[in-house]
This record gives C-alpha cells, structure tokens and sequence, in this order.
C-alpha cells in the first residue's frame, strides 16, 4: 500500500489547530524549509491574487514536499485545469476561491479526485511519490485519501448556502474568507463586526453536522484570531509572507531606534 504524508491533514486529523501562511510574494522554493523551520504545518500558495507561475508553484511544492510542509494551493474561481495542474505538480491540496452552492463545490470535487470519487486525470511520476511510478490503483487512492479540498465562502449568499456546501462528500473543509466576506456584507475590513460573528457561527454549525473543518483566513488580529478558534475554527491561515516580513522588520527597527545613543 502506498503512503503519503499530508502535514496539515495531520494535524487537523488529531484535533489540533492547523496553522499556515499566505506565500504571494516569496519566488524562490526555500520559503518552503524556512516556514517548515517556523512551525507552519502548510503553505497557502496564492495564485488567485499575486505573480506566482504554475512553474514557481511546482517548484516550491516540491520543496515543501521535501521539508515536510504541506503545499496547498489556491487558484483563481473557477480554473480547474490549473488546480489539476497544481496538484500534478506536487500540490497537497487546491483552495478554491468564491464557492457559492453546492453544485459548485459537487463540481469541484468531481474534477480534482481520482476515480471512483471524481474524473481527474491520470499521469504517472507525480512528485508527492518523489516521481517514482507506483502502481496507479494505489497510488491514485493515497491521493485521493491524502488531498485536502478547500472551499472559501467569501459571500453572504454563500453563507446562506453553508450548510449544503458543507454536506458535499469529498469536502474537506469549509473557509471562511472573512475580508472579502466583509467586504460583500457592505462592512469592508470589519471583520469584527457581529454580522462577521454571526457568519462564523452558521458556518460552524454547518461544519460540525456534516464532519467538516472550518477554516479562516483575512483576520489579522490575535483576539480575533482566538474567539474564531473558540468558534470552532481549526484550520487557520495566519499570515501571509508581506506582512510577516513587514511586521518583522518593523520591530527591528523600532528596536533599534529606542537604544540610547
């Protein structure tokens, strides 16, 4: 039988917070052992938002691959070919932007599994099996038991939706992406604001009665970050690569700038 490792998958399967980071500027595959070095469990490779080429992709996933960091990839609403991309070039898993029912996420889970559950396409030598061939019947269901399929919920329609959505079979977990979400309800960058709690919390019930785990992004802040985990929230992207460093560097100089002279 063949084994494959999905860190993030992991960490969520033994009831813990899953933490990972936004990558949209970082070009160069030796973010992926820096971010394993910090602690992250997963990177969320942006390609929705960003400069990043599939070629960049593949090559910091197969870096992650190798530090023992789960790649996972969001790609722009809708592009199915580039997530089937992605995951042939040694994604974990594909983030699927703007989710708006439930026929949309039956699509999505068509298209990036395996048969008998979905109608991906077959290729040999993929690097999640550091490009060996294995044999297909095996290897197709180590992927197809390893992925993780997101869904962002980015919409007050799709909030409405939640429950359906998350009854999707082959739905992994359902994120909530709370700036455009706040953005969409007419409050932008309120992602505070009771009409964001009350989302959280529809989620969170739709969540808990399909056997799905919520997600988070675009929430910033630390006490936000924490009632959202309270919530039922297990599956957080913390940061992203900018602010990270930003904020970093922002320190040091403050830091520096206060030593008496």
């Amino acid at each position: 039988m063949v084994e494959l490792r999905n860190p993030a998958r992991e960490r969520l399967e033994a009831g813990e917070v899953s933490v990972g980071i936004g990558i949209r500027l970082a070009r160069s595959a030796d973010i992926a052992s820096m971010m394993k070095t910090a602690g992250m469990d997963w990177l969320f490779i942006d390609l929705e938002h960003g400069a990043l080429s599939l070629d960049q992709t593949a090559q910091i996933s197969c870096a992650a691959l190798s530090a023992g960091i789960a790649p996972l990839v969001r790609v722009p609403r809708g592009e199915m070919a580039m997530a089937t991309r992605a995951l042939d070039g040694g994604a974990l898993g594909i983030i699927m932007p703007q989710c708006e029912t439930a026929d949309e996420a039956c699509e999505i889970v068509e298209r990036m599994y395996y048969a008998p559950e979905g109608s991906r396409g077959v290729v040999g030598g993929l690097p999640q099996f550091g490009f060996a061939n294995p044999d297909m019947t095996s290897a197709m269901k180590a992927m197809n038991k390893s992925m993780l399929l997101v869904v962002m919920l980015e919409t007050p329609n799709a909030i409405a939706n939640a429950d359906e959505i998350a009854a999707v079979d082959g739905i992994d977990i359902v994120q909530i992406g709370t700036n455009d979400l706040s953005a969409a309800s007419g409050i932008p960058g309120q992602v505070g604001h009771e009409k964001i709690v009350a989302n959280y919390e529809t989620v969170a019930a739709a969540c808990k009665k399909h056997g799905k785990w919520m997600g988070m992004g675009g929430v910033p802040a630390p006490e936000l970050q924490e009632k959202y985990i309270s919530m039922g929230v297990r599956f957080v992207l913390a940061g992203q690569d900018m602010s990270v460093l930003i904020n970093a560097a922002a320190n040091t100089v403050d830091r520096v700038r206060g030593y008496e002279v």
